[in-house]
């Protein structure tokens, strides 16, 4: 049987560019050789594409790991090209989007592929843009689509979406930075006021925990605050859920999705942070949690209504706060794009659930496929009809 042509797109202009390296490293070293030709795609920091060659390794060698990172600064830009490496600028008119037909222009990388795997991570990537640009080249896809990407990527619209769907979670509110950097006060007074302390402080477009820290008082706030601005000109500042477990579950699948066994997260630092996540090995990832059966069939209900509530597809990864006496669970927030390295919960929950990594991938690309077809049943033309 003829291989499928799949396109990994990694990278990208976003502060989770590194940990989307690492993803995309792991997603391509496993998928099936003897199903895929892989085609790796590469965007640099500065939105340049890198088709051809080694893309991961000149964008790794461009980057600091992410031990690094947290004692100094990527670097800003990619080495020149290496022999064999195309870059382009994705700019109107420069690739030819249009799939099959001839023209002088240079073609896209997108036209030599069967469907693309996106694993980038944060804005640019898992917020609906590439998904828009896959659309437009009429393209199948892994993952969700444009607007549940979007949705997924902004904490904020979400959990409005969440709330009003009957979905728990905790108390918040979101600060634009134009508002904190002319008035701090008053906004510090509007957090003490509505939230109080301890809170949690993040940039509403952003994941991997980057720029998220704790405020247990007014000082720590405003150092928060201004961490938190420095990556979203919109701030999300929520209500700490204090006594709670860190429970994730991961969900598979378009209309009717499955969900896996639930995990529990524990860090040992005060929350699961950057630093938790990617530098510290002492992170425990509890696999199954230990949960009541009727609390694990819960969490697992509220994953699925989560998913189906943005409209998600394909893949995502639930957080939830359950608290320690089973008294309350909160949906924390729902990851589009969820990490794909080797020590990542979403695919290590689905391998104890019984789906193994390489099938993983199978059943995404076929989901996407499958998505792909669905949409092209839909209509584009309106005839009016007689009678």
């Amino acid at each position: 049987m003829k291989k499928i042509r799949v396109g990994v797109i990694f990278g990208g202009r976003s502060g989770e560019h590194e940990i989307s390296l690492i993803s995309a490293e792991s997603v391509m070293r496993a998928l099936n050789k003897d199903k895929y030709d892989v085609l790796p795609i590469g965007i640099t920091k500065e939105g340049r594409w890198l088709i051809g060659g080694d893309p991961l390794a000149q964008l790794k060698e461009a980057s600091l790991t992410p031990k690094e990172l947290t004692g100094g600064s990527p670097k800003s830009a990619v080495p020149g090209p290496k022999s064999g490496v195309l870059t382009r600028d994705l700019v109107p008119g420069t690739w030819n989007l249009e799939l099959g037909t001839p023209s002088p222009k240079p073609r896209s990388p997108l036209a030599e592929v069967d469907v693309v795997f996106p694993v980038l991570h944060g804005p640019y990537g898992e917020d609906g843009t590439i998904q828009g640009l896959l659309e437009l080249a009429n393209l199948p896809y892994v993952g969700a689509g444009v607007t549940a990407s979007a949705l997924g990527m902004d904490k904020a619209l979400q959990k409005t979406i969440f709330r009003q769907k009957g979905i728990p979670v905790v108390d918040f509110l979101v600060v634009k930075r134009r508002e904190w950097e002319r008035e701090p006060e008053a906004v510090l007074a509007w957090v003490e006021a509505a939230l109080g302390y301890p809170c949690f402080v993040k940039p509403v477009n952003l994941g991997s925990s980057v720029g998220i820290s704790k405020a247990r008082n007014c000082q720590e706030l405003r150092a928060a605050l201004d961490i938190a601005a420095r990556y979203d000109r919109r701030i999300l500042v929520e209500q700490s859920a204090e006594d709670c477990r860190e429970i994730e579950v991961s969900v598979l699948g378009n209309d009717d999705p499955i969900v896996s066994i639930p995990g529990e997260i524990v860090p040992h630092r005060e929350f699961y942070d950057y630093i938790a996540k990617y530098v510290d090995d002492d992170t425990e990832l509890k696999i199954p949690a230990d949960l009541p059966p009727p609390v694990a069939e819960q969490v697992r209900e509220l994953s699925v209504r989560a998913f189906l509530a943005i409209d998600c597809a394909g893949m995502a990864r639930v957080d939830l706060f359950v608290a320690r006496d089973f008294s309350r669970i909160y949906v924390n927030e729902l990851n589009t794009i969820p990490g794909f390295t080797a020590i990542s919960m979403y695919p290590k929950l689905w391998e104890a659930s019984g789906i193994p990594y390489p099938e993983l991938l199978d059943r995404l690309i076929e989901l996407a496929l499958e998505r792909h077809a669905d949409k092209s049943r839909s209509q584009i033309t309106y005839k009016a009809e007689k009678g």
